[in-house]
């Protein structure tokens, strides 16, 4: 063990000792290795980069694209006394310019960055001034293409990695097949191949596929026979909204969450589901990056997710104490229908998208050559009715151009203002008294709010013009009079979605993307969607066997507790004789149609009372159906092709 990595972990999260695989990562990462570490949800990533960045000198730079992560690690560490800063799109440049000047300084331990970062002049300039001890890449699944959320920038760390060649880099994931994991070593150039992986068996862990008509009777019910905290996932904000209620309306409180809420309403209730003051949360998929909530009993895909990725990770937000929980879907055959439509819309046609691109410079009225890392307030419902364009196809353009790294997209506006003092504080003192008008205003920002002279702090107007007995109106202008005098920087909250440029906007004949990735890109989410599907279908193989199977996983037991164990324990046949008779059955009555003494007369290898218990078993769970002859056919239901 090492004495100082559990020196750290006590002082500064309280554990004495590590979770299963966090000690083991870390001592690869302090032997200089380059380690890609598969831990799944709730695994305690993070401590596995943390660690080791605070026992050496420098600084650790962690990519991350996620923004609402990035904020909680970062405000998470400063909690601790450990400082760390983010850069992302969207930020000021004042913003950047103090977190970069901190870091050369070395004031910070950790930067977090977004990719789209990476490609910077001003970025790589950075890495070439500081000491990194460590480069660690969180969701590395990201870096491939044949992953659930590729975004090619995660490309552009290789070049980082070769800036600093004798870093150890850490890439983490919860979610990688097989073949993404051999593509994040070879796309970030491991010096030799080194995963640790922990299993991602969850023994407390009930999966099941309910399909259900009635989906609004049946999630009632379950909320009703199941205690403790739940969360609801749906595909859309309006959903999110009227599911709530309904919930609300049958005595169990709950609230909704999406990213169209501003950032303070959803950490109000965030904060409000995870003090238990809020039993149920309903939300799109926006909700549960970062949440580290012990007592979930309950998670529920009142929609279909769109990959055994996103299923996984998500259900897997329940159950963290160790106490019996449930992660179960929803469906009926209305949402596969609606499951291969919106895959067929997600990817719209390379000119659409292209066109889209430009239909943005123009709506923002930005010359080209122009527009890099500023924000602009977005109205997407606005925006479409203004170039007669489909807010779906819209969508998942920008959402593809996001990830191709020409424009970053902000969905949720912002939940504070925030201000650094520019003048020293001798100066700053020499302005008060000259500036009686200003002092009181000033005192107080210096009384509530500590580090405002070496970076930007978060600070709320309402609160300032409480303890200085004025009006908000008041506060803001004189924070933008100290604005324009450059006393402070002043950078009010942000209300409204932004779309940032992050690079200058391209003529409509330079927008480059490639058709092959694009292509590919395409034929993997059908893949994920057919898994999908496959899964909803398989009530023949116990749940958590065929998840980890997906993940690799191909010698794993029988959980016991999902609902295809649950029903087959009803069954007087046991495991082996029961899958060798269910696969016999399959084979035959897949090529054709039998009557039952046809049936059993093909396998009189078995012991007939088996076979008959095994039958009834797949005609009661509608793996088999009698035809109008009477005679019996397989059923898969669910067997789509694209």
């Amino acid at each position: 063990m090492n004495k100082d990595a559990l020196k750290i972990l006590i002082k500064y999260w309280g554990h004495s000792s590590f979770r299963p695989l966090q000690e083991d990562i870390i001592n690869s990462v302090l032997n200089g290795n380059d380690t890609l570490a598969l831990l799944p949800t709730g695994g305690g990533k993070s401590i596995t980069f943390q660690i080791p960045a605070l026992i050496n000198d420098g600084i650790c730079i962690v990519v991350s694209p996620l923004i609402a992560l990035m904020k909680d690690q970062v405000q998470g560490l400063k909690r601790k006394g450990i400082p760390a800063g983010a850069i992302y799109s969207g930020m000021h440049v004042d913003e950047i310019e103090s977190v970069y000047n901190n870091c050369i300084y070395n004031k910070f331990k950790f930067l977090y960055v977004s990719p789209e970062r990476l490609e910077t002049e001003a970025f790589r300039h950075l890495v070439g001034l500081l000491q990194i001890n460590l480069l660690a890449i969180d969701e590395a699944h990201c870096i491939s293409q044949w992953g659930y959320d590729f975004r090619p920038p995660y490309l552009k760390i290789a070049e980082i990695k070769s800036l600093i060649p004798d870093t150890p880099i850490l890439a983490l994931t919860a979610t990688a097949t097989p073949n993404v994991v051999i593509d994040i070593m070879d796309k970030l150039k491991f010096k030799t191949p080194n995963i640790l992986k922990a299993s991602f068996a969850r023994k407390n862990l009930s999966y099941s596929i309910v399909k259900e008509n009635d989906k609004i009777y049946k999630l009632l019910d379950l909320l009703k026979k199941t205690n403790g905290s739940g969360i609801v996932y749906v595909r859309s904000r309006k959903r999110c909204r009227e599911l709530s209620e309904i919930i609300n309306q049958n005595n169990i409180k709950s609230t909704y969450y999406h990213a169209g809420l501003n950032a303070r309403e959803r950490a109000k209730r965030q904060e409000s589901w995870y003090h238990n003051q809020t039993r149920v949360i309903v939300s799109t998929n926006a909700f549960g990056m970062g949440i580290d909530k012990a007592d979930v009993s309950l998670v529920v895909h009142y929609d279909l997710p769109d990959s055994i990725e996103s299923y996984f990770q998500e259900a897997g937000r329940a159950g963290r104490d160790g106490k019996n929980a449930k992660g179960i879907v929803l469906y009926k055959n209305e949402d596969i229908n609606n499951s291969i439509k919106r895959l067929k819309t997600s990817f719209p046609e390379i000119s659409q998208i292209k066109k889209i691109y430009n239909a943005i410079g123009n709506y923002f009225q930005i010359p080209e050559g122009s527009g890099k890392d500023i924000g602009f307030d977005f109205n997407l419902v606005d925006f479409c009715s203004n170039f007669n364009l489909k807010i779906i196809e819209t969508y998942n353009a920008i959402k593809i151009l996001e990830r191709e790294g020409f424009i970053f997209f902000i969905e949720s506006s912002g939940q504070y203002s925030q201000i650094k003092v520019n003048l020293k504080k001798g100066d700053l003192y020499r302005f008060q008294v000259e500036n009686t008008g200003s002092d009181r205003l000033i005192k107080e920002i210096l009384r509530s709010y500590s580090g405002i002279f070496t970076e930007f702090v978060n600070i709320n107007e309402n609160l300032i013009a409480k303890r200085t007995e004025t009006d908000r109106k008041d506060v803001v202008n004189k924070l933008n009079y100290l604005d324009n005098l450059k006393v402070i920087k002043y950078i009010p909250i942000k209300r409204s979605p932004q779309i940032v440029f992050t690079s200058n906007r391209l003529g409509l004949k330079n927008i480059e993307l490639n058709q092959e990735n694009y292509k590919n890109l395409k034929i993997s989410a059908e893949k994920r969607l057919q898994a999908l599907l496959d899964f909803l279908s398989n009530s023949l193989q116990c749940r958590s066997q065929q998840l980890l199977s997906y993940f690799g996983e191909t010698k794993s037991q029988r959980c016991g507790i999902c609902d295809v164990c649950s029903r087959k324990s009803e069954v007087l046949v046991n495991d082996i004789e029961f899958e060798l008779i269910s696969n016999f059955i399959k084979e035959e009555l897949s090529h054709d149609n039998l009557h039952l003494y046809e049936l059993i007369a093909r396998t009189s290898k078995f012991n007939e009372n088996d076979v008959i218990a095994t039958l009834q078993w797949l005609i009661d769970n509608q793996k088999v159906i009698r035809t109008k002859d009477e005679t019996l056919q397989w059923y898969d239901q669910l067997d789509i092709g694209f």
